[in-house]
């Protein structure tokens, strides 16, 4: 059925809004339903329909919409005042809650969002190991800022991944393929000015990429060798895959990690956690400078305190049924493929995410996931929109589950999912 409503209001954005919208990852043809309310595991839109959620503030709501300990928490920091730019005693309390559960942060600078955590993580490494050379991974993404708005050319060169992006800057970056240690040792190698490795610890913006098995020990143990500082980018893993993130999930320590989205479980808030003999780099203390009016501000840090405390208190019950539904989505998707047969299909998923590419190939690297046909995955999306099921439009995002996804939830949605992929067999 049209989206009546929707479409008068995309009409209205078009006019004032870039396109008709806030972020690009919003829009899809011919125009994206607009939101008036969220609940737990749902979304209302403009045209009175109610989608079961699986977009998730891109993984930001882990705890999902609306959270009451998190709601409480920002109620009563509005009582008393939205911003005061100068200290809180909030903020020291949620540094070290983070330092609580995440493995790297001695220290703790908060921050907004995940570009400006990763901007200034990469601004860090540089300052403490006095290098310029920046190498990021294919279908890695850290935010839309020029340091790594980047994409591989052809041999060793990069190239600016959008249009206004420095030459110059893209220059100092190197983009090297994902789950190839030996292509990172030769980067390395090649260029001793190599001050730090950003990476994804799992791939969640090119789809959802798995490292290998010890693929994460490998970079570990290249950076130390080479005195290269390795930054975790954890904005959509970080208290996601466990309460200390990819660190903890997969027991490895970065030098670095930033984090965002599930931090402040929809509230902007994002964060740079590290070792103290870097992070005393940032001014005052040090000479990496580093500001914002709105970094600490107490609804966004009294949001994550809330946050944090209850994934703490929730932790022994959150993270097993967070596996256990996205494990029963994916499952069941599975039995349906399986009883439909002929359709080439790979499942990726990990902890709370996951996401379909429609390839018979293994999908372990951005090469792979670029082959799997994005028109099925569009035509999926359709039809799972038809059935009262969002996920994120795009081939190249992850689906997310939250803690407030229920059993009921998973039945509609693996049956909404066995609908859709029958139709896209039927337009073979």
């Amino acid at each position: 059925m049209p989206l009546i409503r929707s479409e008068q209001l995309y009409n209205r954005a078009k006019k004032v809004l870039p396109g008709g919208v806030n972020s690009p990852v919003r829009y899809y043809d011919p125009y994206p339903f607009f939101a008036v309310s969220s609940h737990e595991s749902k979304l209302v839109t403009a045209d009175h329909k109610t989608y079961i959620d699986y977009c998730m503030g891109y993984g930001a709501l882990l705890l999902g919409h609306g959270y009451p300990s998190v709601l409480d928490a920002v109620r009563e920091q509005l009582d008393k005042g939205t911003l005061y730019c100068v200290p809180t005693e909030r903020e020291i309390k949620l540094a070290e809650t983070i330092s609580k559960v995440v493995p790297c942060a001695e220290m703790v600078r908060t921050v907004n969002t995940g570009s400006e955590a990763t901007m200034n993580a990469i601004r860090l490494a540089r300052a403490f190991t006095k290098k310029k050379g920046v190498i990021k991974f294919d279908g890695g993404y850290h935010g839309a800022h020029d340091y790594v708005l980047v994409k591989a050319g052809s041999g060793a060169a990069s190239l600016p991944a959008s249009e206004g992006v420095l030459e110059e800057s893209s220059a100092q970056t190197t983009v090297v393929p994902y789950n190839d240690a030996a292509s990172l040792e030769r980067a390395i190698e090649k260029n001793r000015d190599t001050a730090c490795v950003i990476m994804e610890p799992v791939l969640a913006n090119i789809g959802l990429i798995l490292p290998d098995k010890n693929y994460l020990n490998d970079v570990r143990k290249i950076t130390q060798q080479n005195d290269v500082v390795l930054i975790f980018d954890e904005v959509v893993t970080g208290f996601r895959l466990a309460l200390g993130g990819a660190s903890e999930f997969f027991g490895i320590k970065p030098d670095l990690a930033t984090f965002a989205k599930a931090l402040g479980n929809g509230f902007p808030i994002a964060a740079i956690a590290g070792t103290k003999e870097i992070m005393q780099q940032l001014a005052p203390a040090g000479r990496v400078y580093q500001a914002s009016t709105f970094a600490g501000n107490p609804v966004s840090v009294s949001a994550a305190i809330a946050a944090l405390e209850t994934m703490m208190e929730a932790r022994d019950a959150l993270y097993p049924k967070l596996a256990r539904t996205c494990d029963s989505i994916v499952e069941g998707i599975k039995e349906e493929l399986e009883d439909i047969g002929g359709i080439d299909c790979v499942i990726n998923s990990i902890g709370s995410m996951y996401q379909i590419f429609f390839t018979a190939e293994k999908v372990r690297d951005e090469a792979a996931a670029k082959k799997a046909d994005a028109a099925k995955f569009r035509k999926m999306f359709d039809e799972l929109l038809k059935r009262d099921v969002f996920i994120p439009p795009s081939q190249f995002e992850t689906c997310f589950v939250s803690y407030a996804h229920d059993e009921e939830d998973v039945d509609r949605t693996v049956e909404a999912y066995g609908e859709a992929l029958r139709k896209i067999k039927e337009r073979r």
